[in-house]
């Protein structure tokens, strides 16, 4: 099934254009400017000191981007039942993360997900089925990790921080609360009562206060109903082989910050758990951020984060870290894009 909407197709174009690398390439720039204008502990000299690094950390950093978008690419396999090809799958995991690049994170990228699944000739209730069991993957790892990682995270707070504490502390359980919830009643509408999920929108659209998004809500619960059509039968061992490939994605994902930090400082598994945690708090404003991809939010963050442990080799592992996690995914995206349309993707 194609989108069959013209609109939507014009919302997923908007998105996955090349020009869209401009706005948060600029707002990176300007953070980083901003930092070594009005902070006398961060100076552009010091970017000569990213030759101090261990570089066999540095190389393991890069190396674990590799090996996380080869778990997602597998993660893909397993999700379709190695249906998609390997290339297939690279296609859409270079350009879901091309899309989450160039939008606010709170925008989120389900459509554009959606879509590339569909034009690598997946149908709409599988493709919807897929990008909604990653949603909750994904977000069941946060939620099993995040109170372990907080704790030791807030535990090693330095003193420069404490104004943060309370601001910090009451955003992350308010983020935790709301993306358990959000798990939770998706989990539910997905793989127990997807009718329930329908009739449930349908009847708060009849109230005045949600009249308008009643067209809205009897398309979600459409949707819903497919997607979950789309899961029936998979069998126990499909969802745990899910499940450990996640924690896999995350782990790295995590891990790569681990490993620059490490370069750069000496670092022990309290540290390291430390840091995991920090992460955790910084991954929770950049969900807030109204920029793209969270330019700017992340570089800011980071600095109030981990300046403490870090010192002079802030600057250069706050750029380190955005460009193999970040920036990357800009100029690949921008690359791989024209090759994707022309590839006949789109003819079909």
């Amino acid at each position: 099934m194609e989108l069959d909407n013209q609109v939507d197709q014009q919302k997923v174009f908007q998105t996955l254009n090349t020009k869209k690398v401009w706005l948060p390439l600029l707002f990176g720039i300007g953070v980083v400017v901003y930092l070594l204008s009005t902070d006398p502990d961060l100076q552009s000299g010091q970017l000569h000191l990213i030759g101090q690094g261990n570089w066999l950390y540095i190389l393991a950093a890069i190396a674990t981007v590799g090996f996380r978008d080869l778990i997602y690419i597998y993660r893909l396999r397993i999700l379709t039942h190695h249906t998609l090809s390997w290339l297939s799958c690279l296609y859409i995991i270079i350009l879901w993360e091309f899309s989450s690049a160039v939008t606010p994170s709170a925008v989120g990228g389900t459509l554009i997900a959606v879509f590339l699944f569909l034009k690598e000739g997946v149908s709409f209730g599988k493709a919807l089925a897929y990008v909604m069991v990653t949603a909750i993957f994904d977000n069941l790892f946060f939620i099993l990790m995040a109170p372990l990682g907080f704790y030791h995270a807030y535990n090693y707070l330095p003193g420069a921080m404490a104004q943060w504490e309370t601001g910090i502390n009451m955003a992350f359980w308010i983020s935790y609360l709301l993306i358990t919830l959000y798990t939770l009643i998706m989990a539910f509408a997905l793989f127990v009562k997807p009718t329930f999920f329908k009739w449930t929108l349908v009847k708060l659209t009849h109230m005045k206060l949600f009249s308008r998004w009643k067209e809205g809500a009897v398309k979600q619960g459409d949707d819903m109903i497919i997607a979950s059509q789309a899961l029936q039968g998979e069998k126990w061992s499909y969802w745990v082989q899910i499940g450990i490939v996640t924690m896999l994605v995350w782990t790295a994902r995590y891990g790569i910050l681990n490993l620059l930090i490490a370069a750069y400082v000496p670092v022990s598994w309290i540290d390291h758990l430390m840091i995991f945690g920090k992460h955790i708090m910084m991954w929770v404003t950049m969900l807030i951020s109204p920029t793209p991809g969270s330019s700017g939010t992340a570089e800011f963050f980071f600095k109030q984060l981990y300046g403490g442990l870090l010192g002079q080799y802030t600057l250069i592992t706050a750029i380190a870290w955005r460009m193999i996690t970040y920036y990357l995914y800009l100029i690949v995206g921008v690359i791989v894009l024209p090759r994707w349309l022309k590839g006949g993707h789109l003819k079909k």
